[in-house]
């Protein structure tokens, strides 16, 4: 059964969506639509109460939820509460919220919009732009992250042909890349960047995302001429498909005299950073 994660944005907050190609369905994170809907400062457990009264009352959503394997924040899945449309209709009137009818239509829009996009491919590189503009980033660096989104896929495309897991395989392999070309780990890179939740690659600038494009591109290639035969070869390529973008970005400090690898927030600190440019 073929699944795809994706996030999709809900009045600048973050909902976690898993399409099931096989059932043309989508399933949201329930624990994300909480906090849309509550604005609770802890989701997790206002779900928690809220699915315990569910069950007492007899209420089939509570047993009827599944539990599927999303992205957490520290880019690691993990088995989580998920409900389709239907069902979410169904929680939406369990929530008192003024925005329940604002995210009704807007469930409605996501169930149409895929099966709109399965048709014409060209619309979810359309609708992702938006998303991004809608959250502050410039269209250069929107741009750039689209592509670096594009050859993310060619290359777990490529781990997924070298018979490799989603998950913890991924996840290791990626660090091995980010360590090669950052000398820093996935983790250390974040905390740099005083990044918790967040996504990483959200928060690069753009030459740290060309840089990064770089050593996954290379990777990519790399094990599409070597052929690894398992995991061990493969985290061998992911070092030197990142070794390529490392003496790239070595060259560049050199000749600029300025670390590649910073604190910079794409959205935030980059988008100040712009503005003091033009008032000089």
């Amino acid at each position: 059964m073929k699944k795809e994660n994706e996030i999709k944005i809900f009045e600048d907050k973050k909902v976690r969506t898993l399409w099931e190609a096989d059932q043309e369905k989508w399933y949201l994170s329930v624990v994300d639509v909480v906090a849309v809907l509550s604005e609770s400062p802890n989701p997790r457990k206002y779900w928690s109460v809220l699915k315990t009264r569910l069950k007492a009352e007899g209420s089939q959503l509570a047993t009827n939820c599944s539990q599927l394997k999303m992205q957490s924040a520290d880019g690691k899945f993990y088995l989580t509460d998920v409900a389709d449309t239907e069902q979410l209709f169904r929680l939406i009137q369990s929530i008192p919220s003024p925005k329940a009818e604002p995210f009704k239509l807007w469930l409605a829009q996501v169930a149409s919009e895929r099966l709109d996009e399965m048709q014409d491919p060209e619309l979810s590189i359309d609708r992702a732009l938006e998303q991004y503009l809608k959250l502050g980033y410039s269209e250069n660096w929107i741009n750039q992250r689209l592509k670096s989104i594009e050859i993310r896929k060619e290359l777990t495309d490529e781990w997924k042909k070298r018979g490799l897991k989603e998950g913890v395989q991924f996840a290791t392999l990626t660090d091995i890349i980010t360590k090669a070309w950052a000398d820093k780990t996935t983790k250390e890179y974040k905390i740099l960047k005083g990044l918790k939740k967040e996504n990483l690659r959200d928060n690069m600038t753009n030459t740290e995302l060309i840089l990064n494009m770089l050593a996954e591109a290379s990777t990519k290639d790399i094990s599409e001429a070597v052929k690894p035969k398992d995991f061990k070869e493969s985290e061998e390529v992911a070092k030197q498909g990142g070794n390529v973008a490392k003496v790239a970005r070595k060259e560049l400090e050199a000749k600029t005299g300025k670390k590649v690898v910073s604190a910079l927030n794409a959205k935030s600190d980059l988008i100040l950073e712009n503005k003091n440019k033009k008032i000089k």
